[in-house]
């Protein structure tokens, strides 16, 4: 016996790489390859959802915006023109889920670092009290590089527009106060054509990771 594989060991040897190779193959094949939803208000939770465009179901895309950052810049939607982006809602005075939110947000802004096409855009909804100093001093608290992330303030009607009709990320408040919003955790991640691309928990690791990653297939596509 022992003759017998001395004398096809090439042979073997060759089988083996070839069955290791074409099995390889044959498992890429089937493999389901990645892909990232695009989200339209139809496929969003109507709570979340001004009512006006609940209804849409396709080429949806964020409405063009104009907000002031933390160093008292005009931030437009020709900021973020051909970036990969990362949307939220806060307060500075928010002691709930906002301190994780960014600390998250952090996280994100050193993992991708390095990388230009990647930035993040924070609205207050409560730009009654935050200012461009309120958000200055908590900008450098929260070691925020001001090339990649900016903290906006703004008319509190256009900041709830946006969150309402373009990020889908926002419930409404007390029916008694017109444009009063209830910040949510979620983060949008937007991609280079302005399309909404996915929701994560912002105060959940495990949707850091999957963020993360989902960030990183965009700038890969």
């Amino acid at each position: 016996m022992s003759e017998f594989f001395k004398k096809y060991r090439l042979f073997f040897g060759v089988f083996i790489v070839l069955s290791a190779i074409i099995l390889t193959l044959f498992y890429s094949a089937l493999k389901p390859k990645k892909t990232l939803p695009i989200f339209n208000p139809a496929d969003v939770n109507p709570e979340l959802v001004d009512s006006t465009v609940q209804y849409k179901s396709k080429y949806h895309t964020i409405a063009d915006f104009s907000f002031i950052n933390q160093n008292g810049k005009t931030i437009t939607q020709k900021d973020y023109e051909g970036k990969i982006y990362v949307a939220d809602f806060f307060f500075t005075t928010c002691g709930s889920i906002c301190p994780k939110m960014t600390t998250n947000l952090s996280d994100i802004q050193k993992a991708f670092a390095n990388n230009p096409k990647v930035k993040l855009l924070s609205h207050t909804v409560f730009p009654e009290t935050d200012s461009v100093p309120v958000l200055k001093a908590y900008a450098k608290k929260h070691h925020v590089d001001n090339n990649k992330w900016n903290l906006v303030t703004g008319d509190k009607k256009e900041i709830y527009t946006m969150a309402r009709k373009s990020y889908l990320a926002v419930k409404l408040g007390k029916p008694s106060e017109l444009y009063d919003m209830v910040h949510t955790e979620n983060f949008v991640l937007v991609d280079t054509k302005k399309r909404v691309r996915g929701f994560y928990d912002g105060t959940n690791k495990e949707d850091m990771k999957r963020l993360i990653e989902d960030i990183t297939f965009l700038a890969n596509e």
